[in-house]
């Protein structure tokens, strides 16, 4: 049962932009093996999908609550939905509004 597929969509707040914080998700991600994307939110937040285990997608979780040694996370919002299979890889997404 442990090897079925799970997605979650994580929602973090706190001081994560601007502090390499989507190329610490990315590098977590990946070194989990898991599938989805990190991107940053106009209002500052940071959104990632994931895709992969539930047991794995619960470290990465874990792991996004403690960001990386600039960062100050204050919230992560989980939100578990069906996987969409459409990720092979975990990458970062530039929204349009990056500087």
């Amino acid at each position: 049962m442990s090897k079925s597929k799970s997605a979650a969509e994580i929602i973090v707040e706190g001081r994560v932009q601007g502090v390499g914080y989507r190329n610490y998700a990315q590098r977590r991600g990946s070194s989990l093996g898991l599938a989805g994307f990190v991107m940053n939110l106009k209002d500052g937040r940071v959104r990632a999908r994931a895709e992969g285990p539930r047991p794995v997608i619960e470290e990465f979780i874990r792991e996004l609550g403690k960001g990386p040694p600039l960062s100050l996370v204050e919230n992560v919002k989980v939100r578990w939905l069906p996987p969409s299979g459409r990720f092979d890889e975990f990458g970062i997404r530039y929204a349009e509004f990056e500087s």
